[in-house]
């Protein structure tokens, strides 16, 4: 057998993307504060301009607090169908380079070039011909990391933004990961965080040194694989065409609703807009989760995993109200609500519809839903909804 190749991963990270397509629209914008987010005061910011940030903005922060660190700042709404279309162009060119592209957002990617060195020329080479790429194609730039793992390409392109490229060889992954704080390894949380400072360990290298036995009495499974990746361990492959791993939709509401009836509601209508997408996509889930975050955005989440997959309305609220019994919904004000299903798989019409497999109840749901589905295609969203909605 040959010697196998050392891997050569590229992780590309689009530079504050929404701001900057802002910018590429909009010239005027170039050089200020720019901030992309929820259209209230009470959403929360998406994206921020290094400008921006320069004054503490952050993602996820109230659009309310980021208006009084930067009172100087050009707010602006999300535009999503926008940002999609520069996202599609940008990963076609990654794809000009190689197949093995495994997308981590609208703006992210990891790209195993190994095998396409003979063809492109070296990993570093075919780093820089993507960056220009982008540039000369979209007026964008984008930060890069080239390492022979996942893990340490990722840390590597946050290393120098905007506009970076930082190459981590393979002989030189404990020299980079050593004096790096731990807070930048993925897990790594501030509970964790604590823990941590607790044990007297504060970078990567110290991090290594302890015995795995007493970072697994700690922090179980976890503190085994936070000593690998301290030490640069991550044998994950770029996988391509990434699964979609969960279809959800949540909503952030302009003030925050304590009466139960109204939560319940909302539930209802998201859960509506879920299914149908599901069964839109000929998909179906097995695992649905509740997402609650109070006034104080102390957030929660509930779940439950049911036997058979599903993309029934009915069925999937029914479980829902369930969760929510779990949360303190009705005593608490709920800033946001969402829903989502995961554990996906495609749908199997032959299967789903046979006599032998399904009962009479199960069938007429699925002729329900199908009929509620072409009245969607013919007519609309808001054409229908689930029985009760009616009344909202």
């Amino acid at each position: 057998m040959g010697e196998q190749r050392l891997k050569a991963i590229i992780h590309l990270d689009m530079d504050a993307f929404y701001p900057a397509v802002e910018m590429l629209d909009n010239p005027e914008l170039k050089g200020k504060p720019v901030v992309v987010g929820g259209s209230t005061e009470r959403g929360v910011v998406s994206s921020a301009s290094y400008e921006a940030r320069a004054f503490g903005v952050r993602s996820a922060q109230p659009i309310a607090r980021a208006k009084r660190i930067c009172p100087g700042g050009v707010f602006l709404p999300v535009r999503m169908l926008r940002y999609k279309k520069i996202s599609q162009q940008i990963f076609q060119i990654f794809y000009k380079f190689t197949p093995l592209v495994e997308p981590i957002s609208i703006d992210e990617a990891f790209l195993d070039v190994t095998g396409c060195q003979r063809l492109l020329g070296h990993p570093e080479d075919i780093a820089k011909k993507i960056k220009q790429r982008i540039l000369t194609e979209t007026g964008l730039t984008v930060s890069a990391g080239l390492a022979p793992s996942k893990f340490v390409a990722k840390i590597a392109s946050d290393i120098d933004k905007p506009n970076g490229l930082t190459i981590v060889p393979h002989d030189k992954v404990r020299n980079f990961l050593n004096p790096l704080p731990v807070a930048k390894m993925w897990g790594v949380g501030k509970a964790t965080q604590k823990v941590l400072r607790q044990l007297n360990i504060h970078t990567f290298k110290e991090l290594s040194l302890v015995p795995v036995k007493i970072l697994e009495n700690k922090f179980g499974k976890h503190g085994i694989t936070m000593h690998l990746l301290s030490m640069g361990v991550d044998d994950r492959d770029v996988v391509p065409e990434h699964d979609v791993k969960s279809i959800g939709h949540e909503d952030t509401f302009t003030t925050d609703i304590l009466d139960i009836d109204r939560i319940k509601m909302e539930l209802l209508s998201q859960t509506d807009k879920v299914t149908h997408r599901m069964r839109k996509e000929g998909v179906t889930g097995k695992t649905i989760t509740l997402k609650v975050k109070y006034s104080d955005f102390v957030q929660i989440t509930r779940s439950k995993t049911i036997a058979k997959s599903t993309d029934d309305g009915f069925e999937v609220y029914t479980i829902a109200c369930s969760l929510l019994k779990k949360t303190e919904a009705g005593k608490r004000p709920i800033r946001l609500l969402g829903i989502s299903l995961s554990q996906l798989s495609l749908f199997d019409k032959n299967r789903q519809l046979s006599l032998f497999n399904q009962d009479d109840s199960c069938q007429k749901k699925r002729r329900l839903n199908t009929a509620l589905d072409s009245l969607y295609k013919k007519h609309g969203k808001k054409s229908i909804h689930l029985g009760t909605l009616l009344m909202k």
